[in-house]
């Protein structure tokens, strides 16, 4: 199976916290994955940015679905790369 790289995308900074805190814990990282702001397309307002929480994941182990589920619980979702 190929290399995968999930982008979980959240509204703000505390839910992507949370969501890196709560998907190391899940997967057993040893590592937590830092969240990353992400300026929208065209706007210079802080305000309008997201929150990317991104996943390596050699040979595609983790679930998508699983992911997909919690960051839709912080009103997020799931991007694949």
């Amino acid at each position: 199976m190929d290399d995968v790289r999930h982008i979980l995308v959240l509204p703000d900074r505390d839910a992507a916290q949370e969501v890196a805190e709560e998907v190391a814990e899940r997967l057993g990282l040893a590592e937590e994955p830092r969240p990353v702001r992400e300026a929208l397309a065209g706007e210079d307002d802080a305000e309008d940015a997201q929150w990317l929480v991104v996943l390596d994941d050699p040979g595609g182990a983790y679930d998508p679905a699983e992911l997909d589920d919690l960051a839709a619980g912080y009103d997020g979702w799931l991007e694949r790369d």
